[in-house]
């Protein structure tokens, strides 16, 4: 029995992986291109729901798409309203890729590994890698699912795993609350509802404890970017709280058609595990048809519920302990971890700051310019803390890593001063002279900043994880940025010649903001500096070698 239980873990272990390494290609590969076009289709609520329903679908997380949706609403490119709707369809996206994983393709899967395997190791450029790791991951999703019905086939048989099952059979709503928390475990309720449904098919439990269990994961799906966005600027509050609501209340008015007995579950699929994948696309299909008309009003609602103004953070939060300083790798991860609050902290002003170009909002512009002073205190106090670590007997591999600290410290604090002081300032003189940019313009800034902040996240993820594939990536975008900085700079100077007026009135503004841009990104890829040397991915100069004068020696 336990050998048999390590086997289902390690399967439900293996998709979860599965669903992430498909995201995580997507991610790598097609991120701006999926934000580029997750902002043109959101002209409406409508179009915006569409658009999430396939940005979900793609990148195979819900979650996902709602915090690209939280950015966007953060940055002011969407308005709250606008942003749920997007969430809402990508609810429904995901709860359709459900039907599509479990398609019968055993016969593909060892030629879609072959292709997957193949195309990573072979590709010549990232992206294509990263489409040999999204056909990888999709291959092993299915192979998961099948190991999750082969390891539930004798467990069923067990008298212990009966008696449970009986158990939720008579107490749906323990299973609803049951399914809510393993979504939330999870982290994901595409894997969640995928397990319950191959446990219904194979047998392990009752259709109706499925159901309910699905249904409680569409509930722990909202609660996950609920959680991971409570801190956040307000719009993504009011977001993750409307879709919260709305699906909770979607969640519990099914429950009780469950628990009512008035649904005919045979009605919806060949067997148990069709039928809960079914009900699963039908109250995502319905929540979306009934709460789009009304995303405003939730929306509004919301925000009336929502406090107005969070509790004050303390300025004496810290990762630095002083009590770590009598051991170096110990101090060296508070370190780490301080820079990675540093990081956040940008990222945090990073998002926001390009709605002062749109709308001058001086409460904004404050909250920013706060949040820059933190970051320079916490600059100040890590390399305090560090040049204490120094004086200690550290071994030279030590202190080379508390050089690359302190580096990385200083380029932080360098992108929050490009922020909070050039970026703000430059809204602030628009905002002076009643000016604003082009269409044409502001559209390049802010697919522009769109590219930034994916690095930054990108950035946060190198710090946090050390990886070095990510940090090659991060290098590589240095490069790109700078070419995309120039290619933007030429389109600016073609509407010059043009005579636009709004392109004449904020030349200056607008070349001095993309400098800026690209001064911000190369600060923040600099943490990926480290490991690239590290990995031996580095070159020492970008100069080409010199030319002998006067022939050889």
């Amino acid at each position: 029995m336990i050998v048999l239980a390590a086997h289902l873990a390690a399967a439900v272990a293996l998709l979860l992986w599965s669903t992430r390494l498909i995201r995580t290609g997507v991610e790598r590969a097609f991120m701006p291109e999926l934000k580029v076009g997750l902002k043109r289709l959101s002209g409406n609520a409508l179009s915006a729901a569409a658009g999430g329903s396939l940005a979900a679908m793609v990148m195979q997380s819900a979650t996902a798409a709602a915090l690209i949706s939280a950015g966007f609403a953060v940055s002011g490119m969407l308005a709250p309203h606008t942003a749920l709707a997007l969430v809402l369809g990508a609810e429904l996206g995901s709860a359709l890729m459900t039907r599509v994983l479990i398609l019968p393709v055993d016969t593909v899967l060892p030629f879609a590994l072959l292709i997957g395997v193949t195309a990573f190791f072979k590709a010549n450029t990232r992206k294509t890698k990263q489409v040999g790791r999204i056909i990888i991951g999709l291959a092993l999703v299915f192979i998961s699912l099948g190991m999750i019905r082969a390891a539930t086939a004798p467990i069923g048989e067990n008298a212990i795993i009966q008696s449970i099952s009986a158990y939720f059979r008579d107490d749906l709503i323990s299973a609803y609350v049951l399914g809510a928390v393993l979504t939330w475990a999870m982290h994901s309720s595409l894997a969640a509802v995928l397990t319950f449904a191959t446990f219904a098919a194979s047998g392990l439990i009752a259709a109706p404890v499925a159901a309910a269990l699905v249904i409680g994961a569409n509930l722990g799906g909202a609660v996950i970017p609920f959680a991971l966005l409570w801190s956040a600027e307000r719009p993504a509050r009011l977001i993750v709280l409307g879709n919260l609501a709305a699906r909770g209340t979607m969640t519990i008015v099914f429950l009780g058609i469950l628990l009512s007995g008035t649904v005919d579950l045979t009605l919806m699929g060949a067997n148990a595990g069709a039928q809960v994948i079914a009900l699963h696309i039908l109250l995502n299909g319905t929540l979306l048809l009934v709460a789009l008309p009304f995303v405003v009003m939730i929306t509004r609602i919301a925000d009336v519920a929502l406090p107005r103004h969070s509790a004050p953070e303390t300025d004496s939060l810290t990762a630095l302990d002083p009590d770590a300083l009598d051991h170096a790798p110990l101090a060296l991860a508070c370190a780490q971890r301080e820079l990675l609050r540093m990081s956040e902290t940008v990222q945090a002003i990073l998002v926001p700051v390009m709605n002062l170009f749109r709308n001058w909002d001086p409460e904004q512009a404050r909250v920013i310019e706060r949040r820059e002073d933190e970051i320079d205190r916490m600059h100040f106090e890590t390399k305090i803390y560090v040049s204490r670590l120094r004086e200690t007997n550290i071994h030279p591999s030590q202190d080379k890593k508390t050089l690359e600290i302190v580096a990385m410290a200083n380029s932080l604090e360098e992108a929050a001063d490009r922020i909070a002081v050039n970026l703000v300032a430059l809204a602030k003189k628009m905002s002076d002279e009643a000016i604003t940019f082009s269409d044409e313009g502001l559209a390049d800034i802010e697919h522009f900043h769109d590219q930034i902040v994916t690095n930054g996240q990108l950035a946060l993820s190198v710090l946090t994880t050390g990886d070095a594939e990510a940090a090659r990536q991060l290098v590589a975008e240095k490069d790109r940025i700078r070419i995309e900085e120039q290619k933007l700079q030429e389109r600016h100077l073609k509407r010059l010649q043009r005579g636009a007026t709004a392109s004449i009135e904020t030349t200056n503004i607008h070349q001095e903001t993309l400098r800026v841009l690209k001064q911000i990104n190369a600060a923040l890829t600099y943490v990926a500096y480290p490991i690239a040397e590290e990995t031996g991915d580095l070159l020492e100069s970008r100069l080409a070698r010199p030319r002998s004068v006067g022939g050889s020696a």
